[in-house]
């Protein structure tokens, strides 16, 4: 998966506002290590991040987007990395279950996820 194959997924199926946060969230869930995804989805989920980022959420901080820069720069320091817990939980206490749900079958449906997949287990 490419940057520019995101970039059409994106024209072809524009994100909702709450998609963006649910986004958002699932970037700070591999930056936290909790994301239960295949290694390649992780990828294309980072790369999507990378596309929405300048996007405006429905109820997420855009103050959220530099503090993953630096987790993604920094990624050994113990202090970010508590801070990225930290809104990590409370991103998914702001965003239903069955929102992010949502968006992960219809990114799934909308054939986002379907080069990605590989049989590789989430550690």
């Amino acid at each position: 998966m490419t940057p520019e194959r995101i970039a059409s997924w994106l024209q072809a199926n524009p994100l909702t506002p709450i998609h963006v946060d649910c986004a958002v969230t699932v970037m700070l869930k591999i930056l936290d290590g909790k994301c239960k995804m295949r290694p390649g989805e992780k990828v294309v989920m980072a790369l999507l991040y990378d596309q929405i980022k300048y996007l405006p959420g429905q109820f997420l901080d855009a103050e959220l987007h530099p503090l993953i820069a630096s987790a993604r720069e920094l990624g050994d320091d113990e202090a970010l990395k508590n801070l990225i817990y930290e809104k990590r939980l409370l991103a998914e206490t702001t965003i239903s279950r069955p929102v992010m749900k949502g968006f992960k079958a219809m990114i799934r449906q909308q054939g986002l996820l379907e080069d990605s997949r590989d049989d590789e287990a989430d550690a």
